[in-house]
């Protein structure tokens, strides 16, 4: 039999194409010739011209055409802290944790939704939440910082992006991040008005080093990445 070339993509039962590009040391054309001369059907089904893989240059610019143009994807990262100071609770992703000490700041102090709100705002390249919710105006004392993220997020749909997803990390050794972490991820997931699997949430230690290692305050870093159409 003849090789040929079949087009892409191809779909194959793992032991089954293993076990023939075992027999044939040599190869073949493609993974449809090695399955031939194994003696399994090939079947082919109807494709689509538009359902084209990446392979020379040209490729690009007929993906990009099919895409409506090139396509434009943002990173942005988000740093914050938070010290710690008189209280019973602590606000986390939007969770009121009990705690032996608050977060001080000059709205409620979440440090996760902050750092997530200046990743957006990053990828934006719009600053950070100083400069849309500055902490000299009395109105924001004492705020939710469900706000500063929704604004963040309602500014993103307004430019055309969409969000692809956002980790956060929370950096402390108390309390206890993981008992609520899937909370944290469906609060966030409900202010952003997007799918709980596109938002991470965990934490780590400082392996008891620097400022949050001696439980003077809480870090957070957060990453968002937002895709235009």
């Amino acid at each position: 039999m003849t090789d040929f070339i079949a087009p892409r993509p191809r779909s194959f039962r793992l032991p089954e194409i293993l076990a023939a590009h075992r027999a044939h040391p040599k190869g073949a054309t493609d993974d449809v010739a090695l399955a031939l001369k194994m003696g399994h059907p090939v079947a082919i089904t109807e494709g689509s011209e538009d359902n084209l893989k990446i392979t020379w240059p040209g490729d690009f610019t007929r993906a990009e055409k099919l895409l409506g143009g090139a396509m434009d994807i943002r990173l942005g990262n988000g740093f914050d802290v938070h010290a710690f100071g008189p209280g019973d609770h602590v606000w986390l992703c939007g969770i009121r944790i009990p705690h032996d000490a608050g977060l001080v700041g000059h709205s409620d102090a979440d440090v996760g939704m902050h750092a997530l709100t200046d990743a957006i705002y990053g990828a934006l390249a719009e600053g950070d939440i100083g400069r849309h919710f500055p902490p000299s105006d009395s109105q924001w004392k004492g705020a939710a910082s469900e706000i500063f993220l929704r604004h963040a997020t309602d500014l993103a749909r307004e430019r055309g992006f969409r969000l692809a997803n956002a980790d956060v990390t929370l950096i402390c050794e108390k309390p206890k991040i993981g008992p609520h972490a899937s909370a944290m991820q469906a609060r966030l997931s409900g202010i952003m008005r997007v799918e709980a699997e596109r938002i991470s949430v965990k934490a780590t230690t400082s392996e008891r080093l620097g400022f949050t290692g001696r439980g003077e305050g809480i870090a957070a870093i957060a990453t968002a990445s937002l895709i235009k159409g």
